[in-house]
């Protein structure tokens, strides 16, 4: 039996990681930031100090975990209040993946699987699907921190041995979905007239259970050793589109009319909110061959599948 560690486990995208770790015979050992909405069958370790920085002394006596599974993270927010972003998302990003990836190896891990994001390399394609070696340009605090953090653990994976995997999922959607997602679902139920039927441009997703599939891919098969993966569920719908699929399974029918792109960004410059309608009609698409090709990973589930299980979800509190 192999014992992973999952920080971040009872955060998004860990609810749904754990239960497939436990299901493929791993001993799972979640460390949390706050007790509370544990996941069946985990063990859970409240993270002590700030940003992991009593993690040596709090570790716990007989967590020998083979492989660890970053997740936690200073996530993306629109209207950052902090008085110096950068420093905040840098504390929390590297620092703390920094902390956790030693401490493991000092435990005798021999894995670390970073979960980064696409926004390390780009907020927009060039004309052809992100790449993981396409040269990364991010774009703002988070982005920035995520890059330093992926380069920070290469670093030391370098240096002591440690496996780094490398995993730059795009916007991540399933049921608790919060953000963007959520709001275009509650424009959709609430019959919301949306001016998006002109926009053309595709952006990538990924839905929880996917990624958390190919997570768990990465935690036990060799060839992912020293690996950067792109991981998407291989069809990448335009917002329209988007829009159309939910209004489908929420059986509330999207309400769409044409406005052009243009249009749409002027809008937007001209109410400071330019990046959002950035990703409304901006391409985004991302290459997730390499997982495909070097693992033969393919995702469980299909954007139709995963858009399905989101509006159940989404339907059964409304």
């Amino acid at each position: 039996m192999t014992q992973v560690l999952v920080t971040g486990a009872n955060g998004f995208v860990g609810r749904a990681l754990c239960p497939i770790l436990s299901s493929r015979g791993h001993a799972v050992t979640g460390l949390v930031r706050q007790s509370g909405a544990r996941v069946s069958g985990v063990t859970e370790w409240v993270a002590p100090g700030n940003n992991f920085a009593d993690l040596d002394m709090a570790w716990p006596e007989g967590l020998k975990p083979q492989c660890v599974v970053h997740l936690a993270a200073r996530v993306h927010v629109m209207r950052d209040v902090a008085a110096d972003p950068d420093a905040a998302f840098l504390a929390t990003n590297v620092e703390g993946a920094l902390r956790v990836a030693e401490a493991s190896r000092r435990r005798g891990a021999q894995r670390f699987v970073f979960v980064s994001s696409i926004k390390a390399v780009s907020e927009a394609d060039l004309g052809h699907p992100v790449r993981e070696d396409d040269l990364p340009k991010p774009e703002d605090a988070y982005g920035r921190s995520k890059l330093k953090a992926e380069q920070a653990v290469l670093r030391y994976g370098e240096e002591s041995g440690l496996e780094i995997v490398i995993v730059r999922p795009p916007l991540v959607y399933g049921p608790e979905v919060r953000a963007n997602f959520l709001r275009l679902m509650d424009a959709v139920w609430k019959g919301t007239p949306l001016p998006l039927a002109s926009v053309s441009a595709r952006r990538s997703l990924v839905y929880v259970e996917n990624l958390a599939d190919a997570l768990a891919n990465c935690v036990s098969d060799p060839r992912a050793a020293n690996q950067c993966f792109h991981v998407t569920d291989g069809e990448d719908p335009t917002v329209a589109d988007l829009a159309r699929i939910l209004g489908t399974h929420l059986q509330k029918p999207a309400r769409l009319f044409p406005v052009p792109v243009a249009l749409l960004r002027a809008a937007g410059r001209l109410t400071n909110r330019l990046p959002q309608v950035e990703r409304l009609v901006g391409s985004l698409q991302v290459d997730s061959g390499r997982i495909r090709s070097l693992l033969g990973w393919q995702p469980p589930y299909s954007l139709d599948g995963g858009i399905a299980a989101t509006a159940r979800w989404y339907r059964s509190s409304h």
